[in-house]
């Protein structure tokens, strides 16, 4: 049995809905954030990082949402959130599931820490401001045919990318691209996602 220990606000959400996406059996680990939105204590005997998300799958450890991603659909999941292993359509899809924490949740979440602190540096905000256009650009017009990143093939470079796009929406940096809130759209009416939220809790907390 799968063990995937889920840190609530986290990356660890995408673990939850690809699980649900597969069909997989999996026992969910909840660990919740201190008062200071750090991560729980309680991960650090988990991974030496002290950080989520965390699979267990027998003897195997794995931690980074998207090696667990890549691992579960090949491993447990017969390839089906993935194109084939050595076509162009996977090279392309995996470019995709690199890129989303490679480059693009860079500037998308040194906007979202700006925001919390009162703001980022001048400098800072110089590099970042046109680097956060740059990226919403470019996956707004990935998405803008649609409906997903690989045209009707939905896979787990989509879950991957939900997330971070999820993250802009709530801090409403959307509005300049209809492309992207409509992708966000289609991806939260997925059934499999609203079994995620419901079980993990979601992935920004109520403004409330």
């Amino acid at each position: 049995m799968i063990i995937l220990h889920h840190l609530v606000f986290s990356r660890s959400t995408r673990i939850i809905w690809a699980l649900e996406e597969l069909g997989l059996p999996y026992d969910l680990v909840t660990h919740q954030r201190t008062p200071d939105f750090r991560a729980a204590p309680s991960l650090a005997p988990v991974h030496p990082l002290g950080k989520a998300p965390v699979i267990v799958d027998g003897s195997l450890r794995i931690a980074e949402s998207g090696a667990i991603l890549a691992y579960l659909n090949d491993r447990h999941g017969r390839g089906q959130l993935a194109p084939p292993i050595g076509s162009d359509a996977r090279a392309i899809h995996d470019e995709w599931l690199h890129y989303v924490e490679g480059s693009a949740a860079m500037p998308i979440m040194l906007t979202l820490i700006g925001g919390m602190i009162g703001g980022l540096p001048d400098g800072l905000a110089r590099f970042v401001t046109p680097e956060l256009a740059k990226t919403l650009a470019y996956v707004a017009d990935a998405v803008n045919d649609g409906p997903w990143l690989l045209g009707e093939h939905f896979t787990i470079a989509d879950i991957h990318l939900g997330y971070l796009v999820e993250l802009v929406g709530a801090a409403g940096m959307l509005a300049a691209y209809p492309s992207l809130a409509a992708y966000l759209d289609r991806l939260k009416a997925r059934p499999a996602y609203a079994k995620a939220i419901e079980k993990g809790g979601p992935v920004v907390p109520s403004a409330g």
